[in-house]
């Protein structure tokens, strides 16, 4: 019972109705005025102010705020589950403007329909229950009540389905959107990754520093580890500065400091993330063969970036170890390779760093600019890589990026 009366008492129902009368209103307004009524039967009426009615609605579908219009009255009126169903953008394109008049004209259409069944229903009812014989009708009230409230219920129901139908986003808007919140994905990833490189670099140069200076017991030394330290975090806080700005979608430089906060690193501080590898303990033999201009934007930042987790993972799993990187040009292609050597350490076996989330944005970078990535342990004196027992080989991180997309 519960599920049969519901509906007829529902707000959204009511709401719908009105909605469905304001379509029957003005097909009553198109009647009133329509010319040539002299001495014509209501069906010869109304068949010519049919034709009135949708030429009327056709020219009011050519306007690119009627489609605004109608999307806003059907949110506010049809309740629909979710709004964005139902669009508010203007009319963009013809075929906008063809779902529109079919809208407009299956509206009246149907609006008509449930005025007139309720004019011309609701008056002979009305007549029976008052008249002389309404004892005898009355029992039959509730049953006609509910017939029209269910007439009312489907017809809202009906008008709500057009409505998303026709006046819903077209293939082409769902599929700008859809290629929106990719973009917004990637993005959100893209930062993600930013974050873990610069903030995973600082804080592994941090603990190093800091456990160097504690066993060394050196003064010189630990005043030397706490200006790497700084250094390292001054550098770490302006990322995270800048990786803020870009999430408030802040302009370029409008939140930053001294546009420190929204410079991008290159290729060309490289160096700089060598000496605080150094300074960390780890010899860095690096072999840096681009020439300047060479590389875009973009792929000397992701290039930054490789190299800066290569470093960190050799910094992090083989401490104090020579670390060799090599970045070079070749064949219209940019070379990047980051060796060290294997060393035993509980729990931080060479194989251990395949699944980091590191080298999985390391992948994640070379295949969305069109080249490949390999990280794993090595046997120098010959090809064969995979298990090797630590102190038996290297790990190297090896990673090709076309200079162009798509070359």
């Amino acid at each position: 019972m519960t599920t049969i009366l519901a509906p007829l008492v529902a707000g959204a129902s009511y709401a719908r109705l009105l909605h469905l009368l304001v379509g029957w209103i003005f097909a009553g307004v198109i009647l009133m005025i329509y010319p040539g009524t002299y001495r014509k039967s209501l069906g010869e009426i109304l068949a010519g102010a049919v034709w009135l009615d949708v030429v009327v609605l056709a020219l009011v579908a050519l306007v690119p705020a009627a489609r605004r219009a109608e999307g806003v009255q059907a949110r506010l009126l049809l309740v629909p589950d979710r709004e964005e169903d139902i669009g508010v953008e203007p009319s963009d394109t013809w075929a906008d403007r063809r779902r529109t008049a079919v809208w407009l004209i299956g509206r009246v259409v149907l609006g008509s329909a449930v005025g007139f069944a309720t004019v011309f229903g609701l008056t002979p009812v009305f007549n029976l229950l008052t008249g002389p014989r309404a004892l005898w009708y009355l029992p039959l009230a509730p049953v006609l009540a509910l017939a029209y409230g269910w007439l009312v219920v489907w017809a809202g129901r009906l008008q709500l389905a057009m409505a998303v139908r026709l006046l819903g986003p077209s293939p082409a808007e769902r599929l700008a959107e859809a290629e929106l919140r990719a973009e917004r994905l990637l993005e959100r990833n893209r930062l993600a990754r930013e974050l873990h490189d610069s903030i995973g670099h600082a804080l592994t140069v941090t603990v190093l520093q800091a456990g160097a200076a504690r066993e060394v017991g050196d003064p010189a030394f630990a005043a030397k580890a706490l200006e790497v330290i700084e250094e390292t975090g001054r550098q770490a806080m302006e990322d995270l500065e800048r990786t803020l700005v870009l999430l408030r979608e802040t302009p370029a430089g409008g939140g930053a400091r001294n546009g420190a906060a929204t410079e991008q690193p290159g290729i060309d501080q490289l160096p700089a993330l060598f000496d605080t590898a150094r300074a960390a303990g780890s010899p860095v033999e690096a072999r840096v063969e681009v020439p300047a201009g060479v590389l875009p934007g973009v792929l000397s930042r992701e290039s930054y970036r490789i190299v800066q987790e290569g470093v960190t993972n050799a910094l992090k799993y083989a401490p104090g170890q020579p670390v060799d990187v090599q970045v070079a040009v070749r064949d219209g292609q940019l070379e990047l390779r980051c060796a060290n050597r294997l060393v035993a350490a509980p729990g931080r076996g060479g194989g251990s760093r395949k699944g980091g989330k590191g080298l999985r944005g390391i992948r994640e970078r070379a295949v969305l600019l069109g080249g490949a990535a390999s990280a794993g342990p090595v046997d120098p004196a010959g090809p064969t890589a995979g298990s090797l027992a630590d102190g038996a080989g290297e790990w190297v991180l090896a990673v090709r990026l076309p200079l162009r997309l798509g070359a």
